[in-house]
């Protein structure tokens, strides 16, 4: 078989694939593009043949296993073929094939992202082929050291603000360059792997304006990274009041299950609730915006609608007391126009 080396217009780098095919697809965004990654990509992408790759993941366990990985990580399926690797609040999803997985979010730091990576070749013994990022801020992003045997993705906007982050923190350049994705995109693409189409979306700005998200349509299931704050507190500091309505996309999709990027979470044990939960999620932005917005039609200044609006019903959960001025001044600001 015949493969070629060519540069993408969303690549980051040269890197070999094995055919690119761009076509109008879905009617999610008023921009379209469809960009469908052949299932052996990541292989050739690396010169890495199967054995190769598998080596590399029993590497990667071994080595996880010596660093003294965090304790209180674990690995749950959530229905067959996908699971969520959660620590703490932050929880990573996890598609597996039969010729390789998928991962969504690296979490932290490389040894949070070893320690998943331990677990997925203890449990689902399959090569990581691809990992998908969800958002850019560094708890979910710079655990992406430990996948350099993977093809890595992310939004565009997704790349620039990761970037501008790394770069304000003064990270050295190599560095930089083992967290950046090679593969960018605007609406949407489209991976094979092992029978199933994977497909990585941008459904609109919420937590951040770069958020992608997973949806395997087999199999009714979708991955919503930090667009999904279930049973927490949203946090804005980089966030739009626009999130409602791209939870309502996301609402839109031919899906029976949502899974979240913070929790604590119950996906695991009850995932036909999920639905349930991100609508419960949704209200809690709605109400926000709601009280914002009368707020606004009396004449408030932005301190002055920080100071009324406290919806204590909410207090309880986890982030109310640092969160909730600032989602009152995104939601203040996205109203009146005037968001940074």
């Amino acid at each position: 078989m015949a493969w070629r080396t060519g540069q993408n217009p969303n690549c980051g780098s040269n890197i070999p694939r094995r055919g690119w095919i761009g076509r109008p697809h879905g009617n999610l965004t008023s921009r379209q593009e469809d960009i469908v990654l052949s299932k052996s990509v990541l292989a050739l992408a690396f010169s890495l043949p199967l054995s190769l790759s598998l080596f590399v993941t029993e590497a990667i366990a071994a080595q996880a296993a010596s660093s003294g990985p965090p304790a209180d990580g674990k690995l749950e399926q959530i229905i067959p073929g996908h699971y969520v690797y959660s620590t703490g609040a932050r929880i990573s999803g996890i598609i597996a094939t039969s010729e390789g997985v998928v991962v969504l979010d690296s979490l932290s730091n490389e040894a949070m992202a070893r320690h998943e990576r331990q677990l997925i070749a203890e449990t689902i013994r399959q090569p990581v082929r691809y990992l998908i990022s969800g958002t850019h801020h560094g708890n979910y992003a710079y655990g992406n050291v430990a996948y350099q045997d993977a093809i890595r993705i992310g939004h565009e906007n997704y790349k620039t603000d990761l970037l501008a982050e790394m770069k304000m923190n003064n990270m050295p350049t190599a560095q930089q360059a083992a967290i950046l994705p090679h593969l960018t995109f605007r609406d949407r693409m489209t991976i094979t792997l092992g029978g199933k189409g994977i497909q990585v979306l941008y459904i609109g700005r919420g937590h951040t304006r770069g958020n992608a998200i997973v949806f395997v349509p087999q199999d009714r299931i979708v991955y919503l990274s930090e667009l999904f704050f279930d049973k927490r507190f949203p946090f804005m500091a980089d966030g739009y009041a626009d999130w409602i309505g791209t939870i309502d996309n996301a609402l839109k999709l031919d899906a029976d299950i949502f899974v979240p990027g913070q929790g604590p979470s119950s996906i695991a044990s009850n995932p036909r609730m999920s639905r349930e939960a991100l609508v419960k999620a949704r209200q809690v932005l709605v109400d926000y915006r709601d009280a914002v917005q009368r707020e606004v039609a009396r004449g408030a200044t932005e301190d002055q609608a920080v100071a009324a609006v406290l919806l204590p019903q909410y207090r309880d959960m986890v982030g109310y007391y640092e969160q909730r001025p600032v989602v009152v001044r995104r939601m203040y600001q996205g109203l009146k126009g005037t968001r940074p």
